[in-house]
C-alpha cells in the first residue's frame, strides 16, 4: 500500500521560513517524479514544484527564487523547503508521485496523493 506523509507546515509570518517533508512507503521512490501542489481557500489545485527522477527541477514563477524542492531516495522524502514566505503562499500542501517525468501540472496525472500539510503565512 502507497502512502505519502507530509509534515512541516504550520502558522508562520512573512519573511519566514518552513521545510515541508513527505515521506513515501510501498512504492519504488527512486523512479518516481514527484510533486508539490497546493490548495489556497477557494481555488484550485495548482503545482507548485516539481522533481523528477534524474533530479530535475520545476518551478512555477510565483516561487522561483524563493522554494527549492529536493529529494532524498535513500529516506525515500522529497521536501521543499519554503523561504521568504509571503501571505499568498498560504494554503495547503501536497504531496504527489507519478511515474512520467516531466513536470505535469494536472493534478488528475498523478497517481498518489498524502493527505495534506496546513501552511498559513500571517501579515
Amino acid at each position: 500500500q502507497v502512502q505519502l506523509v507530509e509534515s512541516g507546515g504550520g502558522l508562520v509570518q512573512a519573511g519566514d521560513s518552513l521545510r515541508l517533508s513527505c515521506a513515501a512507503s510501498g512504492l519504488t521512490f527512486e523512479i518516481f517524479a514527484m510533486g508539490w501542489f497546493r490548495m489556497a481557500p477557494g481555488k484550485e489545485r495548482d503545482l507548485v514544484a516539481h522533481i523528477n527522477a534524474a533530479d530535475n527541477k520545476y518551478y512555477i514563477d510565483s516561487v522561483k527564487g524563493r522554494f527549492i524542492i529536493s529529494r532524498d531516495n535513500a529516506k525515500k522524502t522529497v521536501y521543499l523547503q519554503m523561504n521568504n514566505l509571503k501571505t499568498e503562499d498560504t494554503a495547503i500542501y501536497y504531496c504527489a508521485a507519478r511515474g512520467g517525468q516531466q513536470p505535469e501540472t494536472r493534478p488528475g496525472n498523478y497517481g498518489y496523493w498524502g493527505q495534506g500539510t496546513q501552511v498559513t503565512v500571517s501579515s
